[in-house]
């Protein structure tokens, strides 16, 4: 054997080992990558069945977003609509108002002029009261003047 042969011999089994440890080293990996793979693959299904149940829950949000909207435009028309009813009616019964307030003031002042005669008549009685009292001590003072003639 030359020297050629015997380094291609030593190459040879360098290689032969090299493939076993290779073969050695995928048979060790395979499996993790293959546990792994199934991992991923679970964790895709869970996902996809989240993704498919969110879907589901918008869908059925947004029919009921729906609903809601159709009702609160429904709502609102008719707020405004009893809004419209009541401001017309305000105006019909503002002139009712005015009446009122006008009506509290002549009373105001039918008052005022009540305490006015009020206090005039309690003046005239006192004079009148006065006027009698002097009437009367005139006509006792007449009689005793017409007594000592």
């Amino acid at each position: 054997m030359t020297g050629g042969e015997i380094a291609a011999l030593i190459a040879a089994i360098a290689f032969v080992i090299l493939v076993i440890v290779i073969v050695i080293g995928c048979m060790m990996v395979i499996p993790k990558v293959a546990k792994t793979i199934q991992s991923a693959n679970e964790a895709v299904v869970k996902v996809t069945a989240l993704l498919d149940e969110t879907t589901l829950t918008i869908q059925e949000v947004t029919k009921d977003v729906n609903v809601l909207t159709y009702q609160v435009e429904d709502l609102l028309s008719k707020s405004n609509d009893l809004l419209a009813d009541v401001n017309q009616k305000v105006e019909t019964i503002d002139p009712l108002f005015e009446a009122v307030a006008d009506l509290s003031e002549s009373v105001s002042d039918l008052n005022n002029s009540s305490r006015n005669v009020a206090s005039k008549v309690g003046v005239i009685s006192s004079n009148a009261a006065k006027a009698t009292a002097a009437s009367k001590l005139s006509r006792v003072a007449m009689k005793m003047v017409k007594n000592k003639k």
